[in-house]
């Protein structure tokens, strides 16, 4: 079984299950603020999620398969810091969960720097 292809599938489904409880179970319940928080986690969940499937498949294709899942696993990692936390920050408005936002965009960035890696020719 190829991990990443099975968590970034869960995560895609993950991601569009929670885009759709926001836009309808959660309609109304929350503020423009919460809003905003929700709707960019679902903006930057589900792209996330497709790019831990790529980096799966890439690992059987690539020159550096190390790299590769490495890199999947690190993009898996910030879609549960980013999204997770802002998801926790718009239902709870605990404030303080922002200072985790950006260990996720940390780790999406370090993610497309080893798919990067992965591609080059030794």
């Amino acid at each position: 079984m190829n991990r990443l292809v099975f968590t970034g599938a869960l995560l895609g489904l993950a991601g569009v299950a929670v885009g759709a409880f926001g836009a309808h179970a959660l309609e109304g319940t929350m503020g423009v603020q919460g809003r905003a928080w929700w709707d960019t986690a679902v903006t930057y969940h589900l792209p996330h999620a497709l790019a831990v499937v790529v980096a799966g498949l890439a690992a059987t294709q690539l020159p550096r398969p190390g790299m590769a899942r490495a890199a999947g696993w690190f993009l898996a990692l910030g879609v549960i810091l980013f999204s997770g936390s802002l998801y926790l920050m718009a239902l709870t408005e605990w404030g303080w969960l922002g200072a985790i936002t950006p260990l996720g965009g940390s780790a999406w960035l370090a993610g497309w720097a080893l798919l990067a890696g992965a591609a080059i020719r030794r």
